[in-house]
């Protein structure tokens, strides 16, 4: 909820001892540009909690291609026979080496339609808009098919097509159409359906596979976002998306981590991916797609690189590292090679002849977790440097990123670990920076408030609140979904990152998305079901959004009456908006939850100039509570005003416990509103 109000005089709070009173210099500080961009927030994207399918990526249709692995077998799962039977066959011509498996579609009866439905992702959203369509089929038949989207409730058509057939004997034959529903279903609980009649075929059965169903997309991208939840990250004015993961990355083997090249090319020839989250993956959503996505968003793509550890420990030789630094270079030509390089033109060929814009590269995801201690101590002794001469070696620009960070605190009563204390000593890689992923309670966030004051670069690659306060953290259960204290002690160290931009270009909030039908990992900024009235931002979604709607190129010194806590701040000047002067701010943990006065005076801001103040509370005043996709309450309240600067060019103003601000000279959207 969003209250506007137009205030022509300063904000009036009487001063006192608690008040504090910041200054703010209008010079000095550090530039955020030190990593050729300014400092800004992002998130990581790996497919949990069926993130990518079944999530942003588009597609309707769960189990399209019957990909299979050695963690997740091959099966019908997701379909339901018509006057058919299902089976799995393994043909001896199959659709392509990458999809080896189909699905046969076998007449149960002599008389009628048969076929197969799809319940899709725990249901699908039908309306009155167009889908794109097609499957492959096997088998000589004479007839069309119908393809059809009705309730799963009723018997309830909402709309269908007619589909020529086309197939014919020994040849995999290609079906595509348009399906344009005659009225919005009333709720998700819908299926997908592909009927034909048995008299037209040659055997009694049809072959099927890569049975694949989009609605419109972001961008209007083909193999595209689903544009509900993509308009929802991007309404938060992201700079960064990290990718392919985390997790993901690294595979559950050795042998089975993701690879980007599988992930290129026509859907047909894409094998799909043994997931690391308990389900196995498409590679719909792949490196093309994944590029796409940042370039629409205008974010900067931080690609991960595998650096040959897989989740199970196991970790590549030395001797036999070479192979995958090479592909890591391939890698990165395909990203921004010109078009006339070996891998660039596999990228042109794909449809983007310019090269993409790449400036990070990580090697590896967090090696001193599932590597240690041998694949901790190998990362350390010659994985990394490996890398990381190679890269810097053909591509000195790229600010290359390790897996970890220089050191990392133990959780409390821990006196062992693998980087609780001492972290990667990067004497021997003085260009890259660190990875550095606190996932925390939010005392401990704000413990943190001054973690970089002193340490070398950083990019903050996940963070979030997720154990409540009491030395829960990986001794309890996540909260069931961010709550306002943790997205205020959030607050708290993001300011902390951003004060320290010149050595943190940006800070990434992780796992991004959840499904709310499966999921591994609840702490997530955006929540969602198959519908889309159900996709909800997470109350920490609004302070991230703030922030990184109110940029800064240049950290401004502050100096203040009083020290740090209960109130945080941070400040600077943002060029590219006729250096507009912004101050950010939370209040954490105030005695007896009093409200604290707070002036803020920009040095050379003279009296009468306007600011506008947006302010972030908790409408109940639960620090537990949450915006529940269920219920549909948002319990962030968003309060925007218009200040004007007393005598000195001073701002005045309160914040009430437990709130999140960002004062910026900046004033003329609001004023606008």
């Amino acid at each position: 909820m969003t209250r506007l109000k137009q205030i022509l005089v300063a904000a009036v709070c009487v001063a006192s001892a608690s008040a504090y009173n910041i200054n703010v210099q209008s010079s000095g500080g550090n530039l955020t540009g030190k990593f050729g961009h300014e400092y800004g927030y992002g998130f990581l994207h790996e497919d949990i909690n069926n993130s990518g399918d079944g999530g942003i990526y588009a597609e309707l249709i769960q189990n399209r291609a019957f990909q299979y692995s050695k963690a997740f077998p091959v099966s019908t799962a997701h379909y339901y026979p018509i006057n058919a039977n299902l089976s799995i066959q393994q043909l001896e011509k199959p659709l392509s080496a990458a999809l080896p498996a189909s699905m046969r579609v076998a007449a149960s009866n002599t008389t009628g339609k048969v076929g197969f439905e799809n319940e899709g992702y725990w249901g699908m959203d039908v309306r009155k808009q167009k889908y794109t369509g097609s499957f492959w089929v096997k088998g000589a038949y004479k007839g069309h098919f119908t393809a059809s989207l009705q309730s799963n409730l009723t018997n309830e058509t909402f709309g269908a097509v007619h589909v020529k057939s086309k197939a014919v004997a020994n040849e995999w034959t290609e079906h595509q159409f348009e399906l344009v529903p005659k009225k919005d279903a009333p709720n998700s609980n819908n299926t997908f359906a592909i009927t034909f009649n048995p008299k037209g075929t040659t055997a009694g059965f049809l072959d099927f596979n890569l049975i694949s169903l989009f609605p419109p997309t972001y961008k209007g991208r083909k193999n595209g976002l689903r544009i509900d939840i993509a308009e929802a990250l991007a309404d938060m004015n992201p700079h960064f998306l990290r990718f392919p993961g985390g997790n993901m990355l690294e595979g559950l083997t050795n042998d089975t981590h993701w690879d980007w090249k599988n992930s290129l090319g026509p859907l047909n020839e894409r094998p799909g991916f043994q997931g690391v989250w308990t389900y196995q993956q498409t590679n719909g959503l792949g490196m093309m797609e994944y590029l796409e996505w940042a370039e629409d968003m205008d974010m900067q793509a931080v690609i991960g690189i595998w650096g040959g550890l897989a989740l199970d420990g196991n970790y590549t030789r030395q001797e036999d590292l070479q192979p995958f630094i090479d592909d890591a270079l391939n890698e990165i030509e395909f990203v921004r090679g010109p078009a006339n390089s070996t891998w660039g033109a596999r990228r042109a060929a794909l449809g983007h002849p310019e090269p993409f814009e790449l400036n990070y590269v990580e090697i590896s995801n967090e090696d001193w977790l599932a590597g240690y201690p041998g694949g901790w101590e190998s990362y350390k002794a010659y994985r990394f440097p490996m890398f990381y001469d190679a890269i810097m070696a053909k591509y000195p620009d790229i600010q290359v990123i390790a897996s970890s960070a220089s050191s990392d605190p133990a959780p409390e009563g821990a006196t062992t670990g693998p980087n609780y204390e001492l972290g990667l000593n990067f004497s021997r890689t003085p260009k890259a920076i660190g990875d550095y992923h606190p996932y925390r309670e939010p005392d401990d966030l704000v413990e943190e408030f001054d973690r970089f004051d002193n340490d070398i670069g950083h990019i903050v690659g996940e963070v979030a609140a997720t154990h409540p306060n009491g030395g829960t953290r990986w001794a309890g259960p996540l909260q069931p979904y961010p709550w306002w204290i943790g997205a205020v002690g959030e607050a708290v160290s993001l300011i902390g990152y951003e004060r320290n931009s010149d050595r943190i270009p940006g800070t990434f909030y992780a796992p991004v998305l959840k499904n709310e039908n499966r999921f591994q990992w609840p702490i997530t900024l955006i929540q969602f079901t198959a519908d889309p009235k159900m996709t909800t931002k997470a109350v920490t979604w609004y302070c991230w959004s703030l922030f990184a709607h109110h940029p800064i190129s240049n950290t401004l010194p502050t100096s203040s009456n009083s020290s740090y806590g209960p109130l945080y701040w941070g400040a600077g000047v943002d060029h590219a908006r006729n250096d507009a002067m912004v101050w950010k701010g939370a209040v954490y943990n105030t005695t007896n939850s009093s409200v604290v006065p707070v002036s803020v005076n920009f040095q050379g801001v003279t009296a009468g100039t306007k600011a506008a103040l947006t302010l972030l509370t908790n409408t109940v005043a639960d620090p537990y509570a949450h915006n529940d996709p269920f219920t549909g309450v948002n319990i962030v309240n968003t309060t925007k005003s218009i200040l004007t600067a007393g005598l000195g060019g001073v701002f005045e103003f309160s914040m009430p416990e437990l709130s999140v601000a960002v004062l910026d000279t900046d004033s003329a959207g609001i004023e606008e509103e």
